[in-house]
């Protein structure tokens, strides 16, 4: 479902642009649509007063809490199903942060990642998206939205764009704690700089070398390293705040000395910021997460030679939970074992 369908609704109820903001706000802010402090659906017309309760059903059907994982790091996976039947994940990220989904599976394939290991469903609805989010504010607060859950936004450009600009306006998050993470499209540089509402970039790098990038992104766009940097580099720019690189680090296979020496003169003095993640196992992957020691020696290495370069512990590692994990655990129950227990399992698992 889109926004445009929500509004539409709406419309057919009598309902005015201020009343279709009013509504629309408080339900990206996790405010019932009527009642409760500040209550302001008197100047409502009657119509649209009274079918409240059955538009407040329709959004929370949107997207319903399946199972919650918590973690020791504060942040909580949580499984997702959609009205269809389909399921998908977000996260909730220390510091008052959600990933959500843009797409139910994804097409890029990258090696590493659950997500794509069954290709993509569908598309994912302005609605759905933002559901998520409304979702996720009822739990706990959320000033920050990163678009790095299951999917490519940029094969589903025009309804993230939607959710982007929504969120921007009506959710009240600002414009640089909005993150498109993206595997790199020419679209993208093209389109993001013209919205209303201009979100942080994230790229995913993963290799300064053109063969191995091609490699572990199977169906990403055809786009040099090179060329991927000096878009986001301009496009950060552009918007007064810096871009993201993102590089999950794989044992063996992009921790070497080799792509510090090629970051080094490729990064240097540009308004980018890497972020190192080391690997979240996924099984069957053959990829291993490398000692921690390299890490921190790959990241130190970076840094001192002039490269801003972050390494982090990627969220939910201690529930096993990367991207696409939940949402393939759930459609996979226990041999011999009726669907509530495979929901009791999954819950355990978190």
């Amino acid at each position: 479902m889109q926004l445009a369908d929500l509004q539409q609704r709406l419309r057919t109820l009598g309902a005015a642009p201020i009343h279709e903001q009013h509504l629309l706000r408080r339900w990206l802010r996790a405010l019932p649509l009527a009642g409760g402090r500040h209550d302001a659906s008197d100047f409502l017309p009657r119509t649209l007063r009274e079918a409240l309760p059955q538009v407040q059903r329709q959004l929370d059907g949107l997207a319903t809490l399946a199972s919650e994982h918590p973690a020791p790091d504060g942040s909580a996976r949580l499984l997702l199903s959609l009205a269809d039947g389909q399921a998908i994940e977000a996260t909730l990220l220390p510091r008052e942060g959600l990933c959500i989904s843009s797409q139910v599976g994804c097409a890029v394939g990258c090696r590493f990642c659950m997500s794509g290991r069954a290709g993509l469903q569908r598309q994912l609805g302005s609605a759905e998206m933002l559901a998520q989010v409304a979702l996720a504010r009822r739990r706990r607060p959320v000033k920050k939205v990163v678009f790095m859950g299951i999917g490519e936004p940029s094969h589903n450009l025009d309804n993230v764009l939607d959710t982007i600009d929504a969120l921007g306006t009506l959710g009240g998050i600002g414009h640089k704690d909005l993150v498109f993470s993206t595997v790199g499209d020419r679209r993208v540089f093209e389109r993001l700089p013209a919205g209303r509402v201009k979100p942080a970039l994230a790229l995913s790098l993963h290799s300064t070398d053109v063969a191995r990038r091609r490699d572990l992104l199977p169906r990403a766009p055809l786009l040099e390293p090179a060329e991927l940097v000096d878009a986001a580099d301009a496009y950060a720019r552009a918007t007064g705040y810096p871009a993201q690189l993102q590089w999950t680090l794989l044992d063996g296979v992009n921790d070497g000395d080799d792509e510090v020496q090629r970051l080094l003169p490729l990064l240097r003095g540009r308004r980018l910021m890497l972020n190192l993640i080391p690997f979240n196992s996924v099984e069957g992957s053959g990829f291993r997460r490398p000692p921690w020691a390299r890490a921190v020696a790959f990241n130190r290495a970076l840094n001192a030679g002039g490269v801003l370069t972050r390494l982090r512990r990627s969220a939910a590692q201690d529930v096993d939970g990367g991207c696409g994990q939940l949402r393939a655990r759930s459609a996979r129950p226990a041999p011999d074992a009726p669907p509530a227990a495979a929901a009791i399992v999954l819950h355990a698992a978190g």
